[in-house]
């Protein structure tokens, strides 16, 4: 083991020591708690978002020339994004030590390699020779922490961290009737199974809300509205929103709502209220919407 390596296996978790922030920092900009930098590097960049979605490549490695993966898993939740450039002096590291160097220290701390790429896909890093991407995952307060690590030989390396998590629905309620009268809909992000019509335990509370908002307001009838984004055969999508409409209907009715005031209606990809070329988009798009009737 290089002396790199063991520097980043005891230290890249935030498990010992921490790297003093560098003078050359780029300001306001520090590593994520879960990994300290290669030694010699600058933090250049440094972006955060509470809720986003990014693209990971999971899979067996893949070493041809568009770089493709096996295939791309989306992960929603907390976000952060860093890039890290090597000092002024100092020797860049290569992109397989950077790529090892990560993989050694999240396997040290039991969690797993998803995936390892030469090249990398075109939307990840610049196609061409010593490009290299590995995803990684491992739990963190019970939560599922996903990073992208992604290295240009002799060059910046970059981290793109998701730390997993649904999107909270904040709106109650009263917010829901006074949206529904003043826009006439509202837009739920309410999280099923991954390609099936199950409402996630988290996400009963949002249609708790719904049903209470139409106790509360007994003549208004709603048609609940189906949507996802373009990923996937558009048959396949409009079926998908048929049964997700279908099955907030259903939890709703259980929970006293009379089926009459309802009406479940997929639309598939074909409203989308976002650029579905972006992954924030995707997110935007795979929604449920109350539309008063």
């Amino acid at each position: 083991m290089t002396n790199c390596t063991k520097w980043l296996t005891s230290t890249a978790l935030g498990f010992a020591i921490a790297l003093p922030a560098l003078a050359q920092d780029a300001q306001g900009c520090k590593d994520h708690p879960l990994f300290n930098r290669m030694k010699g590097y600058v933090l250049s960049t440094c972006e955060q978002s509470g809720f986003d979605a990014s693209q990971f490549p999971v899979g067996p490695a893949v070493v041809q020339n568009d770089g493709s993966p096996a295939r791309m898993v989306s992960v929603e939740g907390a976000k952060t994004t860093l890039q890290y450039y090597a000092q002024e002096g100092v020797v860049p590291a290569s992109a397989l030590q950077v790529m090892r160097n990560f993989q050694n220290a999240v396997k040290a701390a039991g969690g797993t390699v998803e995936g390892e790429y030469e090249h990398g896909p075109s939307d990840l890093s610049s196609i061409g020779g010593g490009h290299r991407a590995t995803t990684l995952k491992m739990s963190k307060n019970g939560k599922e922490v996903w990073t992208l690590i992604r290295a240009e030989n002799q060059g910046p390396y970059d981290i793109v961290i998701i730390e997993k998590e649904a999107m909270k629905q904040e709106i109650v309620a009263k917010d829901l009737l006074d949206k529904i009268n003043r826009d006439g809909v509202v837009a739920l992000y309410i999280n099923f199974d991954t390609a099936k019509a199950t409402i996630q335990p988290e996400s009963m509370k949002i249609i708790d809300e719904v049903a209470a908002m139409l106790k509360g307001a007994g003549n208004l009838t709603l048609e609940v509205g189906g949507h996802t984004d373009n990923i996937g055969a558009a048959a396949a999508n409009q079926t998908l929103s048929e049964a997700r409409a279908k099955s907030v209907v259903a939890a709703l009715i259980q929970r006293g709502i009379a089926a009459s005031r309802l009406q479940a209606k997929g639309y598939g990809q074909t409203v989308p209220i976002a650029d579905n070329r972006s992954e924030d988009g995707r997110v935007k798009n795979r929604r449920v919407e109350l539309k008063k009737s």
